[in-house]
């Protein structure tokens, strides 16, 4: 365990200390160093996280773990005491020209992935939880509508170590998706999936 520790510790040094996109705006957010098997997956920072130092840490936060106390009965701090909080990008990407955040570009998802890869090597995850469409794409390379994955536990293969994923939609106040049908039935089973899910179990045990 002081291993893994110490390993994650490291890779999250790296992450703090990294400055590689240059449209990317700083300093880079990432999660406590849980050396658990849950591995959570998100997007991207929004232009908030970066000023709490943690993931999730705004509106998106508050409804995903909302989602999670009321499917698991874990509130928000034992979640993230639990549960490894990782990104497709580790830097707020900025906006988007037509409006939202901007969709980090395959140099810069390329580059993250790096620390992606290192964080699966040490943690070797029994469950990953892609949040978001850009992370569900990475982490189980579906490209196609939500509801053809959301609500299923998939077998992936994340950089060589064969895992399983149970994705959810991405909670942005913006979204409409997960409150509208069939996207609310959808959530509720991938969190009813999660809350039974042994990986995730154990985790919060």
């Amino acid at each position: 365990m002081t291993d893994r520790l110490s390993s994650i510790e490291a890779i999250q040094a790296r992450i703090a200390a990294c400055r590689r996109c240059p449209q990317m705006i700083g300093p880079p957010v990432h999660g406590a160093p849980v050396t658990g098997r849950v591995l959570l997956v998100g997007q991207a920072p929004g232009p908030r996280e970066a000023d709490f130092g943690r993931p999730f840490a705004w509106t998106a936060g508050r409804t995903l773990f909302r989602w999670l106390e009321n499917a698991t009965g874990a509130d928000e701090e034992r979640v993230r005491a639990s549960v490894y909080f990782a990104a497709v990008a580790r830097c707020f990407p900025g906006k988007a020209r037509g409006g939202g955040d901007r969709r980090p570009d395959p140099g810069e998802i390329e580059t993250c992935g790096e620390f992606l890869r290192a964080e699966v090597e040490v943690l070797r995850p029994d469950l990953v939880i892609p949040v978001g469409t850009l992370a569900i794409t990475e982490v189980t390379g579906h490209r196609g509508r939500l509801v053809d994955v959301i609500g299923q536990t998939v077998p992936v293969t994340l950089f060589g170590h064969e895992t399983e994923a149970i994705p959810l939609p991405h909670p942005s106040g913006a979204s409409t998706w997960f409150k509208t049908e069939p996207g609310a039935a959808l959530t509720a089973r991938a969190l009813n999936l999660l809350a039974r899910h042994p990986a995730m179990r154990d985790a919060l045990a």
